[in-house]
């Protein structure tokens, strides 16, 4: 079920409804918060470059996640695949 959750980021209060577990809301933004650390929170950045900086940053983490997991796929279709043609050797 859909909820408001509001939140606070670089001092600023967003709303966000939701249909996320509370847990999972909590960990997105610590992760949220953690990039902002990375991409330089205390520099003398505009809040709006800042937000860009880091939704680049973390974009750029997901496009690698999402290439190292078609990678593995590809990895264990092809293990699947030998074993298959092993088995059926076998046989």
């Amino acid at each position: 079920m859909e909820r408001l959750v509001k939140f606070e980021v670089l001092g600023q209060e967003y709303p966000l409804y939701t249909d996320a577990r509370e847990e999972d809301v909590q960990e997105i933004l610590n992760l949220v918060r953690s990039f902002l650390e990375q991409t330089g929170h205390s520099s003398s950045l505009p809040v709006n470059k800042l937000a860009i900086l880091t939704s680049l940053n973390m974009a750029g983490k997901y496009v690698k996640l999402k290439r190292d997991f078609d990678e593995y796929k590809l990895q264990i279709n092809n293990e699947v695949d030998l074993l298959h043609h092993k088995i059926n050797q076998a046989l």
